[in-house]
């Protein structure tokens, strides 16, 4: 029955939008057709059937309340989850000891198909459309939304997509304009953001950027804006690890605000290489100078400049996602509170939502309209760490006052997420916390507050996209891979024959310790060169492994070919969902159950080629 109610949900939605924002756009994928178009009878008896159902929907279903949940056989709570009153089942025409007959793997089966028949005459996509897509959203620890009671979002790069290269390139503008005044050589310099990308780490020490696996293994690095050959890597740390707990010299790149910095470093580094940065302008170092950076654009932010540009012109930064309001209103109509926490001040929050938000809202709705309770100047981390004094914006230019009690449609300043918790009576995984930084926003919420987190990363679709294509590529590097290994360990054992032998031992066998020194060596030779032509192949193809996302870092969330990066280790760590955008929730609905995936371990593919021999072997005596 969980397979009719969620077809139920999805049909109240579809008429919740058609009601509020008449005829659906044509160019969104997600919102479907009017209720009757394109329908045969059957189905369109059968949506009577459900309209009248609905009629009496509190007879037949009942919701899961906060008071009286308990725990799936996931740990997930079933607070939330829609029950079936068998009680009433004659009211809605249903039998259910017949609807329950036979083998349940093949009632399932059926359903599930009819159910993907109604959402196609409805013209609603089918969910697994847009989960095999990079409009997905992954899941790395199970979370039943139909348990969550709030949902929290960030603003920049979370409720809010701008253009990198438009954001970050004016961010870096207004840095190197505070450079030069600080008396640094900056003329010449231009932004790249293809020199940087999310995940990577400044080592201050060294004035390099580099890219850790999993482990904290740096796998590739650059100097200044010059990438060093694996050598050079190999030689420089290959006796130290990655530890962003040691914040005096390694800066892990969080969030697409990111770029712009680490742009201005490297290049700066190249100048101080150069010798064209005296130490009377910044400490003789890489974390002087990078302190000198940081600063240059810390005041890029804080002065005002950068906003108020931005602010006169939002169209020429923001990319607009008219999908975005719509699943917002979705889980507002659900039952979710929704609260916006964002460290931007009230003046840019109301200026950049009202262009994002209003002119796709329905009726006269305005973003307020959706949110519980609204925060800025939220100052996060220390949001989720500590308390801060609470001011209410009482004006629409801004004007506040101390309070001590946040109330429901109140827009605040300051505060603290223990003080959202008691205001709104919620606490802990109640509450799902929506943000693009995998420090301020994901790990310390969950750290501190035990939130559910979800992580908004944009990269994704692009990320998704090049790994689709380089599918041909990779294949061809893991058969060489492959290859080579399957060579390597025959000239091991030929290898370990002739060590034996000269060291006046018997070999592996008999007929290993009487063969031929001739034949051994020239068994060897062949061996030996059919390796090193591999490798010759091997090495461009996996040096070019990723160069669709990136030309010089490869993928933004693999080190190497099979390794994790240090990014999606994190993102394992403390994200329990993530995806590229908000507006991918319109797809999945609000009651949306994620289940993670089976994770991995390196013998789990000896232990299922294992497995397929011994059923080989025993179909073989059958």
């Amino acid at each position: 029955m969980s397979v009719t109610a969620e077809v139920l949900a999805k049909f109240w939605l579809a008429q919740q939008r058609d009601t509020r924002c008449g005829a659906p756009m044509s160019n969104s994928p997600f919102l479907v057709r009017p209720m009757f178009a394109n329908t045969t009878k059957r189905t369109r008896r059968r949506m009577m059937m459900m309209v009248r159902r609905c009629s009496v929907g509190e007879q037949i279903f009942s919701v899961t309340p906060s008071t009286n949940h308990e725990f799936d056989y996931l740990g997930q709570s079933t607070k939330g989850d829609l029950n079936l009153n068998f009680d009433h089942l004659d009211a809605s025409g249903m039998d259910g000891s017949a609807t329950l007959q036979g083998p349940i793997e093949e009632i399932a089966w059926k359903e599930a198909e009819e159910a993907g028949d109604l959402l196609n005459d409805l013209g609603i996509s089918s969910p697994s459309s847009v989960r095999n897509s990079s409009r997905g959203i992954f899941c790395s620890r199970t979370l039943n939304l139909r348990s969550i009671s709030a949902i929290g979002y960030d603003m920049d790069y979370t409720l809010i997509h701008y253009n990198v290269k438009a954001w970050e390139g004016r961010a870096y503008d207004y840095c190197l304009e505070n450079l030069r005044s600080m008396g640094f050589p900056v003329d010449g310099l231009a932004f790249d953001p293809d020199l940087v990308i999310r995940g990577l780490v400044i080592d201050k020490e060294k004035g390099n950027l580099v890219k850790a696996d999993r482990s904290g293994y740096v796998k590739r690095a650059m100097h200044g804006t010059r990438m060093l050959s694996t050598q050079d890597v190999s030689e420089m740390y290959g006796r130290e690890l990655v530890d962003l707990r040691k914040e005096n010299r390694w800066e892990f790149l969080n969030t697409l605000f990111s770029v712009s910095e680490a742009v201005a470093y490297m290049q700066m580094v190249v100048k101080y290489d150069e010798g064209a940065i005296s130490a009377e302008i910044c400490p003789p170092d890489y974390r002087g100078l990078y302190k000198a950076v940081g600063k240059a654009l810390f005041r890029a932010h804080v002065e005002g400049q950068l906003k108020s540009e931005i602010m006169s012109k939002p169209e020429l930064f923001v990319e607009p996602d008219p999908e975005l309001p719509l699943a917002l209103l979705d889980q507002k109509e659900a039952g979710k509170k929704l609260l916006l926490i964002t460290n931007s001040d009230y003046h840019y929050t109301d200026k950049m939502m009202k262009h994002s938000f209003n002119r796709f809202l329905p009726n006269d709705m305005g973003w307020r309209d959706l949110f519980d309770m609204v925060i800025v100047s939220a100052r996060k981390p220390e949001f989720f760490q500590m308390s801060h004094p609470l001011y209410e914006v009482v004006t629409g230019e801004g004007l506040m006052r101390p309070c001590f009690k946040a109330r429901k449609g109140g827009v605040y300043s300051g505060g603290s997420a223990q003080m959202v918790e008691n205001s709104l009576d919620i606490h802990g995984d109640e509450i799902l916390y929506v943000g693009d930084h995998i420090y301020t926003d994901v790990s310390q919420s969950k750290v501190h507050q035990l939130w559910r987190t979800a992580l908004i990363c944009q990269e994704l679709e692009e990320e998704y996209s090049a790994l689709i294509h380089s599918r041909g590529h990779r294949a061809t590097l893991i058969e060489l891979i492959n290859q080579k290994e399957v060579v390597g360990d025959h000239f091991n054992q030929l290898r370990l024959a002739l060590q034996r032998r000269n060291t006046g031992r018997p070999a592996q066998t008999l007929a290993a310790t009487n063969m031929d020194d001739q034949e051994l060596t020239e068994s060897m030779k062949k061996l030996l060169i059919v390796m090193q032509r591999l490798d010759e192949k091997i090495a461009p193809m996996l040096e070019a492994d990723g160069e669709l996302f990136n030309k010089r870092w490869g993928f933004l969330s693999r080190a190497g070919l099979w390794d994790k990066s240090h990014l999606m280790r994190q993102v394992e760590k403390y994200a329990d969902i993530y995806t590229s955008r908000v507006s991918n929730f319109l797809h999945y609905t609000p009651f949306m159950y994620f289940r993670s995936q089976e994770q991995t371990l390196a013998h789990d593919s000896h232990s299922y080629y294992q497995a397929r021999i011994n059923g080989s072997a025993v179909d073989n005596q059958c």
